[in-house]
């Protein structure tokens, strides 16, 4: 159990490092007088997405293969990604 819940920290840890949110998050801390709120708020809403992220993977995965739902994922972010490059998202 312990080395799942370590994997998972590390891997959603290192996949938020610098992404969007954490940026938006650096933002919204800026332009507050309460950064404890935003932390609180921030932490929040990591929290309830990954408990959705967590139960839903768990519901597909009894409908769809692991598998399809990795490809799937993949290209999508290489969607956004390209998205990202042109400046649509």
């Amino acid at each position: 159990m312990w080395k799942i819940i370590i994997s998972a920290f590390w891997m959603v840890f290192l996949a938020e490092l610098g992404d969007k949110t954490q940026l938006q998050t650096m933002l919204l801390a800026t332009q507050s007088k309460s950064v404890f709120a935003v932390f609180i708020g921030a932490s929040a809403a990591l929290v309830l997405s990954a408990f959705i992220g967590v139960f839903a993977g768990t519901y597909i995965t009894k409908y769809i293969p692991p598998q399809y739902l990795q490809f799937s994922a993949g290209i999508a972010f290489i969607i956004i990604g390209v998205l990202t490059l042109f400046g649509k998202v």
